[in-house]
């Protein structure tokens, strides 16, 4: 089946957080939303149609998980990335971020050190903090248009951490780690009896023809020394559906972290979960290849403009997802001019840089899952500013 990726749709009066948004942190509505990680794309049809034939029967009661919601993500796993997962090595949580924030629970203690690489995602920062542990920064080297861990300064660092948390693929970078990185990471950690939380929610989004490495499948240290977080969530666009899960492989943190979930029944889910990740990870296949040819294009569209039109500013061309890092060092504006020149100059609703970490000073990251139209319109936009003012 051939599936159109140009159809505009509107999301207005959907309470869509990318809309919505707009007016809680710009105080304006007529800016073009880039910003929020979600695609503007419509939900594959063969998931709406599972969550519609579930609303055909009369009664939304209570939910156990089937075996087929298992089984699925398990097939997923083994076909894409060679996972070998068995059904008490997974367990549902309410999101990836979430999930991060139940295991920092389960397994640290108020003010226990807790490792990340910034410019990474903002919430982890902000889950240690409001958790009361004591965040720890190894902030990673930008070297030829890409990033790399500093494994000189990681090893160090990592002297007295009780957890780090992996951005695998890192966002907002883009970057897909290699297995000589990963395995590094292992070792240290193994060494150092630190525990991996490897958030690869955009491996499934991993363009080729790079190719995404599960943490815990880098060796037998990573696999018993970690927690993976994956979901079809970003993949398939249907992060409003709570559904994520973690695989565990050793038999001493599950135990731990399933019982830190049972205490609170955080684990049970909803009744729309199951048949829509069934549905995804049984169907998705040729929706999802489609759907990153797609956005490739969109990446190289960005990447060729800026070069033509709009030199000062540089793509990070993004190994995996729909989300490109736009370096405006050479702009020369502070931080707070950089944002006021992306909304009150080219009206568009952009991620800060600094959001990510200080390390993210002089950049935005911009969403471009989103119809050829829009990208067309965001570059044509920028352009108009960029000429006005440089």
């Amino acid at each position: 089946m051939k599936y159109n990726f140009d159809v505009i749709i509107d999301r207005h009066a959907t309470n869509a957080e990318k809309i919505e948004g707009l007016n809680t942190y710009w105080g304006r509505d007529d800016l073009l939303p880039m910003w929020v990680a979600d695609m503007d794309f419509a939900t594959p049809p063969f998931i709406l149609d599972a969550i519609r034939k579930r609303c055909e029967h009369p009664v939304l009661g209570y939910t156990a998980k089937p075996d087929s919601y298992y089984r699925v993500i398990a097939e997923w796993v083994k076909e894409r990335y060679g996972m070998i997962v068995k059904k008490e090595q997974l367990n549902y949580v309410p999101g990836v971020v979430p999930g991060l924030g139940m295991a920092i629970n389960a397994f640290t203690k108020p003010g226990s050190k807790i490792m990340i690489t910034p410019p990474v995602y903002h919430p982890f920062a902000r889950l240690i903090s409001r958790y009361d542990r004591r965040l720890v920064n190894c902030p990673l080297i930008l070297e030829n248009g890409h990033y790399r861990i500093d494994l000189t300064k990681f090893r160090r660092e990592i002297k007295g951490i009780r957890v780090f948390i992996l951005c695998n693929p890192h966002n907002p970078g883009g970057v897909v780690w290699t297995h000589d990185e990963l395995k590094v990471i292992a070792d240290i950690c193994a060494e150092d009896n630190v525990i991996v939380f490897s958030d690869e929610i955009h491996a499934d989004l991993t363009l080729p023809p790079y190719k995404h490495v599960p943490f815990a499948m880098i060796s037998e240290h990573a696999r018993n020394n970690s927690v993976t977080f994956m979901a079809p969530s970003k993949a398939f666009n249907m992060p409003g559906l709570a559904a994520a899960h973690t695989i565990i492989y050793n038999d001493g943190l599950r135990k731990r972290f399933r019982s830190y979930l049972d205490a609170g029944e955080l684990d049970g889910g909803h009744l729309f979960v199951y048949p829509a990740v069934e549905a995804a990870y049984s169907n998705g296949t040729e929706w999802l290849d489609q759907c990153l040819a797609y956005i490739q294009k969109n990446i190289d569209y960005v990447d060729e403009y800026l070069k033509n039109h709009i030199p000062k500013i540089k793509a990070m061309r993004p190994m995996a997802s729909y989300l490109v890092w736009l370096d405006c060092r050479e702009l020369g504006l502070m931080q707070k001019e950089l944002n006021a020149f992306f909304v009150d100059e080219a009206h568009l609703a952009l991620n800060d840089g600094e959001m990510f970490g200080k390390e993210g000073i002089g950049f935005m990251r911009m969403n471009i899952g989103c119809p050829r139209s829009v990208v067309e319109q965001a570059m044509h936009q920028l352009e108009v500013a960029y000429k006005k003012r440089f």
